[in-house]
């Protein structure tokens, strides 16, 4: 259950009408659209293409380029500029259709059980051996003396380092064959192969920190430090806030719906355009001073190397995949949380807080909120595993 509530957490409005555009931001075609004459010369052609919502990326349309658009923003104007990307945690209820969401809950149903059968159960998976062969490849008698304390405790960081690794590799190598995997199987059928993959490696790196957080060697102690667990509390709250955008399209995680590479740009993506990189960061932050040992160490280090690479790797596939709107896109947001606020690349919306009141924004609090207290149910699940 642990690594199922872990796993589960690892969908435009309009900014408004478009305003006349200033002569130093007048739009310059990329290349010149076709001649247009109007039937009428005393009635102007309609230039319905300049939505505010324009997209880049849809080949469709007659593609513009301004120096607003570039992300070179007018000091003296604080209006936010027209998306070009999607906007994240729109989520229309009256939208949705009912026999979409009983298909969701029939896969969900359906992989927990495969996955329950296939990998967790002793009796029959495959899990506990997977992790018993790591220890075995990282625990040289040779090499340590098991009288030795800090020897014998340095195999769990070696092997909780190993477990991230191999888990990193498939999940991040995988994710950067998608274009041609996805021509090679579909959409759906590669993400089903995705997930299949990277699901039990995920959830063996998770029971295994559960089991062995508080092995190791004990380089600190402040859980008993005031105010220590009030600021380890929020951190760990707000981090999952941060870490959980990509999942806001559960029909598509499970590929009940087709899959697609979206590029956000509102909610969280204006505070950082990598939002799980910085949660991640937060929350192995937090773990870190609470537990205070080598194995909570050697896990955030393996983590954080993890999504500092996908930080690279996530925007060379979104360059690939997205050209010119993504390229608008980055020169407007930042990695480094606020940046691109602070130094004016970003304009914020007068009702920005509104991109937050949505359902999927809730769900991930209510899902934070369970997490924590139900903490001691999933501590005692993946203790019975023995791995």
């Amino acid at each position: 259950m642990a690594a199922c509530l872990v796993v589960a957490n690892s969908l435009f409005s309009s900014p408004g009408p478009l305003k006349p555009i200033a002569k130093k931001h007048r739009l310059q075609p990329i290349s010149a659209p076709p001649l247009v004459h109007s039937p009428n010369p005393r009635k102007p052609i309609s230039s319905t293409f300049l939505k505010p919502n324009f997209s880049l990326s849809d080949s469709c349309k007659i593609r513009f380029l301004s120096k607003a658009s570039l992300g070179e923003t007018d000091s003296s104007s604080e209006d936010p500029l027209p998306l070009v990307g999607e906007d994240s945690a729109a989520f229309d209820l009256g939208t949705q259709n009912i026999v979409s969401w009983v298909y969701f809950t029939v896969v969900l149903g359906v992989v927990l059980f495969i996955l329950d059968v296939v990998w967790i159960d002793n009796s029959t998976g495959f899990g506990k051996a997977f992790v018993d062969a790591v220890s075995t490849l990282s625990d040289s008698h040779e090499g340590f003396d098991n009288k030795n304390l800090i020897l014998r405790n340095l195999l769990w960081q070696i092997v909780m380092v190993a477990l991230i690794l191999i888990f990193a590799t498939v999940h991040s190598g995988l994710a950067s064959f998608r274009d041609t995997g996805e021509k090679l199987l579909g959409k759906r059928a590669y993400r089903v192969l995705f997930a299949g993959v990277s699901l039990p490696l995920a959830v063996s790196t998770v029971v295994y920190f559960i089991n062995h957080r508080y092995d190791g060697v004990q380089l600190w102690q402040l859980q008993n430090a005031p105010g220590v667990h009030q600021l380890v509390w929020l951190s760990n709250f707000i981090s999952f806030f941060f870490l959980y955008p990509s999942t806001f399209n559960l029909l598509e995680v499970a590929a009940v719906d087709k899959p697609e590479m979206h590029l956000w740009e509102t909610g969280i993506m204006r505070i950082t355009r990598h939002p799980q990189m910085v949660g991640q960061v937060i929350w192995c932050l937090a773990h870190t001073i609470w537990i205070g040992n080598s194995v909570a160490v050697a896990a955030s280090i393996g983590l954080i190397g993890h999504h500092l690479f996908g930080v690279w790797n996530g925007d060379r596939r979104l360059a690939v995949r997205h050209g010119e709107a993504f390229e608008v896109v980055k020169k407007r947001t930042s990695i480094f949380p606020f940046a691109a606020i602070l130094d004016g690349r970003q304009k914020l919306p007068e009702d920005y807080y509104k991109e937050f009141i949505r359902l999927p924004y809730l769900s991930i609090t209510a899902l934070t909120l369970g997490a924590y207290f139900l903490h001691p149910v999933m501590q005692a699940a993946s203790f019975r595993l023995h791995w």
